[in-house]
């Protein structure tokens, strides 16, 4: 039995990875996965492909090509849900802050530097035409401390999935004043060259498991009230997520690559834009 290690965020989008693992569906092929939670989200992650704490992580796309492009010897191997993320951009719910244009020339919390919620500040920025080369930023590490950031006023918004932070917003912490979709498919499986290298048909068979499941993820009865339960999410916020999410068995085209890559270099994100090859590992 080969032993893989994973991380993903502790999110609604990685119910189908718990699944297959409860049903023993990865050790019935022999391969013992290893799951890790990663609430930090994809800064962490691309930490943790660099230092090989992880072997696969399901990762913002965005986040994950600004890395490689770094030097993190990692690749895309597939997408894994290719509808947008929507971001839910908050504030603190007593925070003068009313509008959205509000917000211009204000303090963003991100999780980590070079995380989803500090990309998507810029692509948030750019596309209200607000300037992106002095943007100020507070360090939070998780949702947790995003709340106890603008409780403070260390910072005067977060933004993160939208349904995700919903419960903070129905319970009176947050308020959410607009969102932010990705303007590409929201997360990709990567991994680590070395362990493409070493266990490339241990990697192809699983996402040939984790295919299978989210090929048919919508019409596993009552789908919505198991989801509902697990993330603490109103089954109503479940089943309006569900309609406005895809998952993918595909891999990331060529064209999109190019459209994210140039969105980062014009953003000054990134100052490197790699080839297919150098990003991509076809499986």
């Amino acid at each position: 039995m080969k032993t893989i290690k994973i991380a993903g965020v502790p999110e609604h989008f990685n119910l189908p990875w718990h699944l297959c693992i409860e049903n023993g569906e990865f050790e019935n092929v022999g391969i013992d996965l290893h799951w890790t939670d990663v609430p930090e989200g994809t800064g962490k992650m691309c930490q943790m492909l660099r230092e090989g704490e992880a072997d696969i992580a399901v990762i913002l796309t965005e986040g994950i090509v600004k890395d490689v492009n770094a030097g993190n010897p990692s690749k895309i191997v597939q997408m894994y849900v290719e509808s947008p993320l929507i971001w839910g951009i908050h504030v603190d719910a007593q925070s003068e802050y009313k509008a959205l244009s509000d917000l211009e020339n204000t303090k963003a919390a991100i999780s980590r530097i070079g995380s989803g919620s500090q990309l998507m500040a810029y692509v948030n920025a750019n596309n209200q035409g607000w300037k992106t080369n002095d943007m100020q930023f507070e360090i939070v590490n998780t949702i947790d401390g995003a709340v106890d950031a603008l409780i403070q006023q260390k910072a005067d918004y977060f933004m993160w999935e939208r349904f995700m932070t919903k419960p903070l917003v129905d319970k009176g912490i947050f308020r959410r004043v607009a969102d932010c979709p990705t303007p590409w498919p929201c997360f990709v499986i990567a991994v680590r060259d070395e362990v493409l290298k070493k266990h490339h048909s241990s990697i192809s068979t699983i996402l040939e498991v984790i295919n299978r499941t989210t090929a048919e993820f919508k019409e596993i009865p009552s789908i919505d009230k198991t989801l509902a339960e697990r993330y603490n999410q109103k089954q109503e916020d479940i089943q309006e997520w569900l309609s406005l999410t895809e998952w993918s068995q595909k891999q990331i085209t060529a064209d999109m690559l190019n459209k994210i890559q140039n969105q980062l270099f014009d953003l000054k994100i990134t100052d490197k834009k790699g080839t297919f090859a150098e990003l991509v590992k076809a499986m």
